[in-house]
């Protein structure tokens, strides 16, 4: 697996879009981030320059502005110097809010963002645990093209809160459904009288070492919600992906998602990492 661990990785537009807070209650999850390099770069949009031209470091989102760059994160100064001249930038253009992520974020990582303004705001927990997991108690089969519009109407349901995958239209889906790592048979559906009542999307990192297996989304329709479907529902993916020989999970789960971080930690998923976003005010000049 390659780690990140002396460098300040910021990730792109899709990621930042994706996680706002979720409506507490809700028993959703969906993961952007990817926990490799090359996948990573391909998710979410991250470029390998050096910090000269700031103008090359920003880009406008739904959200603000998204900071990417790459800089040695061991050394504040050299951090809050790139998110200055970055702001610079951002100031320039009309202002508004800045928001990065570092990856795999240690407590020390803050001294330069916030020497330049930025504070921490969200958490991004990546939880793993060993496979095989206890049995799921659900019945699932896989998805195919025929379930596409009632996946969708329940995945726009539990994501209602969710301004990327909330918004999921069947040109959305296709474009997943025609990515290299989809597999429609870790595409499970849990069905109660012909009811899509929830799903749980997996999706394997070959090329992590060992291959990991993810929890790529799962969602339980509002409508049976308080049924205790969330952890069969996760067994049932967690099952899914030991079938298929993978030895290791992992998913990612919003750090103040109380009631999905208390589930997966009686399934016995353990935090691996955090992914840490922060973000500024900036006013025009």
């Amino acid at each position: 697996m390659i780690k990140f661990a002396d460098r300040l990785v910021v990730l792109g537009e899709y990621l930042v879009s994706a996680f706002s807070p979720p409506i507490r209650g809700s028993w959703s999850c969906h993961s952007i981030e990817r926990s490799s390099h090359r996948s990573l770069l391909a998710e979410v949009g991250y470029y390998d320059q050096a910090v000269t031209d700031p103008e090359n470091h920003i880009q406008a989102t739904r959200n603000g502005w998204l900071v990417d760059c790459d800089i040695d994160r061991h050394d504040p100064a050299a951090v809050a110097t790139a998110l200055n001249l970055a702001s610079a930038t951002i100031a320039a253009k009309g202002g508004g809010r800045a928001e990065f992520w570092i990856y795999s974020v240690t407590e020390s990582d803050d001294a330069g963002p916030e020497q330049a303004g930025f504070k921490p705001y969200r958490d991004l927990f990546q939880l793993r645990m060993p496979l095989p997991a206890a049995a799921s108690t659900l019945s699932t089969r896989p998805f195919s093209s025929a379930d596409s519009a009632a996946f969708l109407e329940v995945n726009n349901r539990a994501f209602a809160w969710h301004p990327e995958q909330g918004g999921m239209t069947q040109r959305d889906l296709d474009a997943k459904r025609g990515e290299d790592w989809f597999d429609p048979s870790g595409f499970l559906l849990y069905e109660v009288a012909d009811q899509l009542a929830g799903f749980c999307w997996t999706r394997v990192h070959h090329d992590e070492d060992p291959s990991v297996g993810e929890i790529y989304a799962i969602a339980i329709d509002p409508a049976f919600h308080g049924q205790g479907l969330g952890a069969p529902m996760t067994l049932a993916g967690l099952d899914q992906l030991f079938t298929a020989g993978l030895e290791v999970a992992m998913l990612y789960v919003e750090s103040d998602n109380a009631a999905a971080n208390a589930t997966y930690e009686r399934i016995g998923f353990k935090r691996h990492m955090i992914n840490r976003a922060y973000q500024r005010e900036i006013a025009a000049v």
